[in-house]
This record gives C-alpha cells, structure tokens and sequence, in this order.
C-alpha cells in the first residue's frame, strides 16, 4: 500500500509547476530508547523531490529501510517514505506538516504525523 501511495504522491508532485524543485538523496538514521535503554535503530536511504509553488514548499522522499532491533541478530529491510509541506503565513512563520510511513513484512503498515509551527526571529 505504502509503495502505492509514494509512487501516487511522486506524480502529484511531478504534475505541479514549481518556482523552485529539485532532486535530492537523504539517508537518515533513527535510534530508539525507552528510558535509558536502547531499543534499534532504522536507516532510510531516500531519493526525493521538493519544490515550491507559492507560499507552499513540499517535498516527498521515499526508499529502503533497514531495521536493527536490539537483541536480535540480523536487521529487516523494507519501503519507507514521507511526504509533507510548509505553509508560509510570512517571512518569519511558517506552518509545516508531515506524513511517513513504513512497510513491515507480515505485520500491519507503521505511520506516522507531524504538525507544527516555526517562527523565526
């Protein structure tokens, strides 16, 4: 469903006439801890577009994941992605929002949002 939704979200993006757009590639690490404890770590590996239009910049990535546990031997790959935008209410407020995702072999997809404000002085 996720690989659906990307490939849906790309050609959306594509479609749009921007004032500025481009191309990039973001590899990401993320490590989990529950107090002091560590929990694993997943690395996305994306390519992208973002782009302009207007007050709106967006952008959507999406590509492999791989996951490390802890305490288990071995790390899980899978397609992970994002898509999301900011809303610039002026020069110095914006208001962004983010959707991810995640496949996960035989268990239920993982999602995630993000929503939120930035004022820069």
């Amino acid at each position: 469903m996720i690989k659906s939704f990307l490939s849906v979200a790309a050609a959306s993006a594509l479609a749009v006439p921007s004032a500025f757009a481009g191309v990039y590639i973001n590899a990401e690490s993320n490590d989990g801890f529950k107090g002091s404890k560590y929990t694993g770590r997943t690395i996305d590996l994306h390519i992208g577009y973002e782009g302009s239009v207007s007050k709106v910049d967006y952008y959507i990535q999406g590509g492999p994941a791989f996951t490390a546990v802890a305490d288990v031997d071995g790390t899980d790959s899978s397609i992970s992605g994002k898509i999301g935008g900011t809303f610039n209410v002026s020069e110095k407020l914006g208001i962004y929002g983010e959707f991810s995702g995640i496949s996960i072999e035989d268990e239920d997809n993982n999602y995630g949002t993000k929503i939120g404000a930035k004022y820069s002085f």
